[in-house]
C-alpha cells in the first residue's frame, strides 16, 4: 500500500526535519530548507536486486580474496588516481565548479576506452547530442563504439542501457537524472538519491562501470545529500582554477585504491594533457634570489613533488596582524608563527603574515613546516634563500625538527631536477644510501636550519 511521506531536507548539507526552519538546523544555511514529498511503497521481498537470493553467509576464511580486475583507461593520471585503472561494476562520483574540465575529462575518457575495445555510453543531461559532437569534434574524441544519448530521464536512460548494452557508463550529471515516480524536482535531494540507488544497481547487477558527474555547492562539497557519498565506492574531485590551465585530480574516497594520489593536467585547446613531470613545471616560473621564496619537497601519495612557498611579511598599522594562507592549513601557519615567536624571539605580533603555494597545489602534510618556516623568516629578515635549495620536515612546539617519511624519494627528486643542498631532520639521514651529486644537510632545530638556509 502507498503512503504518500511529507518532509523538509536542506539542500546544502542533507538534513532533514518533519518542519521547515528558515536557518538549517544542521549547517546554518538560510532559505535552503526545501520540501520533499515521497511516495513509500511497502514491498513483500526481502531480496535486493544486487545479490542472490541464494546467498548465505560464508566464513570470512573461505571467501576469494583475489584482486579485483582493473582496465586501463588510457589516461595515466586517471589510473594513478583510482588505484591503477577503474574497476568493472564500479560506482564513481566526479565533482568539480562549473567550467573547470569534468565534461571534457569524462569524453576523453570514454574515447580512450573506447580503443580498449569497450563500448561507452556516454548520457548528457546538459547539452544535446549536437553540442556534444562540437566538443567531441575539438577534443579528436571520435569513436563508432561511443554512443550518446541526450536524456534525463532515469527510465530511457534504462532503457538506452539494456539495449547497447556497455561496458561504460557516463551520466553527465546526475542532478538532472529524474524518476517520475517521484514528485521532487530534478536536482533536489529526494531525485538525487533515488537515482543514484538505481545506477548503483545497474552498477552492481550488471557489472558496467559508472561515472557520475555531479555539481558542487558554494562551499564546494558536492551537491545533494551526504548520503551520495557514501553509496559510491570512489569519490573524485577535479580542482583549479578556471582562468589557469592547471588542473588536479584528487581522490578524497576510494575503495579500491589509495587516496593519496592526485592526477595532474593542463587545459590545452585540444582538451587536457598529461602533466608528465609536475615539479619542473610548477618551479619553471620561480624567481631567484627573491626574500620569502623557498622550494620544499611533499609527497602526493607515492609521487615526490617540489614546489614553491611563498612567504611576505609586512608591517601592519591595525590592532590585529592578519594572517592568510593559501594551498596550506591556516592553522598551521599561526602554529609556526608562534613557534618562531617564542623559540627564535622574532616579533611578529606588528607583521602581516602572507602565504601562497604557487601553482595552486594544496600540501597537507606536516612535512612542509620547515620550509613555511624559512619563508617567513626569508621575508622578515628579507634575507634571500639559495636558489639550490630543497627545505622540508616536521616542526615540533619546541622548535625541534622531526622526521619525516620517504626521505629518499624527496632526495632523489630534488637531485633529478638540478638541486644542489637538502636541508631535512637529522633523523631522516638514516636508513638509505644517500645519492651523488647533492649535499645532505641535517638539522635538529629550526635555529640550526635558519643558521643554514640564511647564512
Amino acid at each position: 500500500m502507498a503512503k504518500v511521506k511529507t518532509k523538509f531536507q536542506c539542500t546544502e548539507c542533507g538534513y532533514e526535519a518533519p518542519k521547515w526552519y528558515g536557518k538549517c538546523p544542521g549547517c546554518q544555511s538560510w532559505n535552503s530548507m526545501v520540501e520533499e514529498t515521497e511516495t513509500v511503497v511497502k514491498t513483500q521481498g526481502r531480496n535486493s536486486p544486487l545479490y542472490d537470493s541464494k546467498d548465505k553467509p560464508l566464513p570470512i576464511i573461505d571467501i576469494d580474496s583475489g584482486q579485483e580486475p582493473r582496465v586501463q583507461t588510457g589516461i595515466g593520471e586517471l589510473n594513478r588516481v583510482l588505484g591503477g585503472g577503474i574497476v568493472p561494476g564500479s560506482l564513481v562520483l566526479v565533482g568539480g565548479d562549473p567550467g573547470i574540465g569534468k565534461s571534457t575529462l569524462m569524453l576523453q575518457t570514454s574515447h580512450a576506452l573506447t580503443h580498449s575495445g569497450l563500448r561507452v555510453l556516454y548520457v548528457s543531461g546538459e547539452e544535446s547530442v549536437k553540442q556534444t559532437k562540437l566538443r567531441a569534434d575539438r577534443l579528436g574524441a571520435l569513436s563508432a563504439e561511443l554512443y550518446v544519448l541526450c536524456e534525463t530521464n532515469m527510465e530511457r536512460v534504462e532503457e538506452a542501457v539494456d539495449q547497447i548494452q556497455p561496458h561504460f557508463l557516463v551520466i553527465d550529471s546526475i542532478q538532472t537524472v529524474y524518476l517520475p515516480e517521484v514528485t521532487s524536482a530534478p536536482g533536489s535531494v529526494a531525485q538525487v538519491r533515488e537515482c543514484t540507488s538505481r545506477f548503483m544497481r545497474i552498477a552492481k547487477g550488471r557489472g558496467i562501470a559508472t561515472v557520475l558527474v555531479g555539481h558542487v555547492t558554494k562551499e564546494g562539497a558536492i551537491a545533494g545529500p551526504r548520503m551520495l557519498e557514501h553509496m559510491v565506492d570512489c569519490v573524485l574531485y577535479f580542482e583549479g582554477e578556471r582562468h589557469h590551465t592547471y588542473r588536479l585530480l584528487r581522490a578524497v574516497k576510494n575503495r579500491f585504491g589509495s587516496t593519496n594520489e592526485i592526477g595532474i593536467f593542463e587545459m590545452g585547446e585540444d582538451g587536457l594533457r598529461e602533466v608528465g613531470n609536475p615539479s619542473e613545471l610548477f618551479l619553471s616560473e620561480r624567481p631567484l634570489g627573491v626574500a620569502g621564496s623557498t622550494v620544499v619537497a611533499s609527497m602526493e601519495g607515492t609521487r615526490p613533488l617540489l614546489v614553491e612557498l611563498q612567504a611576505l611579511i609586512s608591517t601592519t598599522h591595525f590592532p590585529s596582524p592578519r594572517r592568510m594562507a593559501t594551498g596550506v592549513d591556516l592553522h598551521r601557519l599561526n602554529l609556526i608563527i608562534a613557534v618562531l615567536e617564542k623559540r627564535m624571539g622574532m616579533f611578529l605580533q606588528t607583521q602581516d603574515a602572507y602565504l601562497n603555494v604557487a601553482g595552486g597545489v594544496r600540501l597537507d602534510e606536516p612535512a612542509v613546516d620547515l620550509a613555511v618556516a624559512v619563508s617567513i623568516a626569508s621575508s622578515l629578515r628579507d634575507v634571500p634563500t639559495k636558489p639550490d635549495d630543497v627545505i622540508f620536515g616536521e616542526i615540533g612546539l619546541t622548535g625541534e625538527v622531526r622526521a619525516v617519511s620517504r626521505a629518499e624519494q624527496r632526495v632523489k627528486e630534488a637531485a633529478k631536477l638540478g638541486f644542489k643542498r637538502v636541508i631535512l631532520p637529522e633523523k631522516s639521514l638514516k636508513g638509505w644510501k644517500h645519492p651523488r651529486g647533492i649535499q645532505l644537510i641535517g638539522v635538529n632545530t629550526v635555529a640550526d636550519a635558519l643558521a643554514v638556509a640564511l647564512d
